[in-house]
């Protein structure tokens, strides 16, 4: 399959839509500027409410429907406009909000290599679980998988946490989260990894 430009364009995709995972589109995205493409893989991990998985929270936030009197933990939360590109639930469900060509608001203010506002160069995935905790061997696998298709279709230099592009704000995905073994599930260079 071959894009207008000549380059080769992987069938996995719909435009920045991946056709492996559930479309829930979300209104909390923008152009990304001029023509900037992503080169920036941003790791994050949630669970609304805290620590409770599978349930429609995280969805309804990301779409702006979360009804945050449902939970003593959700106030904090209204009004927010948020969004990520993919969630990999704990059972490797994978669901995406944004398509990849556009800007999701998921890295709020951050920094890398000295460029501030991630979200214009970068795609967010959120993984379903605890800050700090560890994650299921089918987010792995989903990841792993998620991964080389962004990879085909993108030019990616880097793939890092929340808490490196926004340290003392942002913690997560945190220690629980297998670096070493994302590297070699994926094979790719070290130099694309933080602390690898």
């Amino acid at each position: 399959m071959t894009a207008p430009d000549g380059s080769a364009v992987s069938a996995a995709w719909s435009g920045g839509w991946l056709r492996a995972a559930r479309a829930v589109p979300s209104p909390n995205f923008g152009p990304r500027p001029g023509a900037e493409r992503p080169s920036l893989v941003v790791l994050h991990s949630i669970s609304l409410p805290a620590g409770v998985y599978g349930g429609p929270e995280i969805e309804a936030l990301f779409t702006n429907c979360l009804d945050c009197s449902a939970h003593p933990g959700f106030e904090a939360l209204r009004g927010l406009e948020v969004s990520a590109h993919f969630l990999i639930r704990r059972d490797g469900e994978l669901v995406q909000f944004v398509s990849t060509d556009e800007r999701a608001w998921h890295a709020g203010q951050s920094r890398f290599r000295g460029r501030d506002r991630c979200n214009d160069f970068s795609i967010g995935i959120e993984l379903e679980g605890l800050e700090g905790g560890v994650f299921e061997d089918a987010q792995y696998g989903v990841l792993r998988g998620l991964m080389q298709a962004l990879g085909e279709r993108y030019a990616l230099d880097a793939v890092v946490g929340h808490e490196h592009i926004a340290p003392g704000r942002k913690a997560d995905p945190g220690p629980g989260f297998d670096w070493p073994r994302l590297r070699r599930q994926l094979g790719w260079e070290a130099r694309l990894f933080p602390f690898v």
